[in-house]
């Protein structure tokens, strides 16, 4: 039994699906600011949704190559715990946010391959946390939530100076797996735990949490 993994349950966009991932014990709710997701929340409604989260659960604004004024409007308004940087930003800019906003900063670095692995070195000098994601396919209109894994042995064994989490095409039928393969302690999880795109189903919140902190069989 692991129940020190912590799960990340990103693109929520109702409330009953909120209060579903905090019922099931998740240590982090995500919201997704960037219009080509599916699970694109406004700011307004972000806010009634985050206003729902009780203390102890951390809010998380996963944004992708944000400006300023788009940030200045976000922390304005959502009361928030973490900013989520899932695009280009350059370390420069992770630093920039932080200095700015006051958030801690969790920088997405998607991987591939095993040069990929380098650039995590690079952001752990400026981010709080990391989160290791599966690198978009070419083409693709998003950078994450896109339900693919990498090849979770490229970073067996490895270890940073710093919390990071797990994401990238997790199911409840996996997440077992991958904590065992990775060793991470923390998990993020959108599309795995969807009946459809955008729309969470409590069930697979609950199985994806349990299974990731080895209390059923499954």
């Amino acid at each position: 039994m692991s129940t020190d993994i912590r799960v990340k349950i990103c693109g929520l966009t109702a409330a009953g699906d909120v209060a579903a991932a905090v019922e099931a014990g998740a240590a982090y709710v995500g919201f997704v600011f960037f219009e080509k997701s599916p699970r694109h929340v406004t700011v307004d409604a972000a806010r009634a949704l985050a206003l729902d989260v009780p203390p102890g659960v951390a809010k998380v604004a996963l944004t992708v190559n944000a400006d300023n004024a788009t940030l200045d409007a976000l922390t304005d308004r959502v009361p928030l715990d973490f900013l989520q940087l899932h695009g280009e930003e350059s370390p420069a800019r992770v630093a920039e946010i932080k200095a700015r906003y006051g958030l801690p900063v969790m920088k997405a670095i998607g991987v591939a391959e095993a040069a990929d692995l380098a650039q995590i070195d690079v952001y752990a000098e400026v981010a709080d946390q990391l989160l290791i994601d599966a690198k978009p396919p070419p083409g693709a209109t998003r950078p994450g939530g896109n339900a693919l894994a990498f090849d979770w042995r490229l970073i067996e064994g490895r270890d940073w100076p710093l919390p990071w989490l797990l994401a990238g095409g997790l199911t409840p039928d996996n997440v077992a797996q991958a904590v065992a393969r990775t060793g991470a302690r923390q998990l993020d999880v959108s599309s795995g735990v969807e009946r459809a795109p955008g729309i969470k189903d409590a069930r697979l919140i609950r199985a994806f949490i349990d299974n990731a902190r080895g209390l059923t069989d499954a």
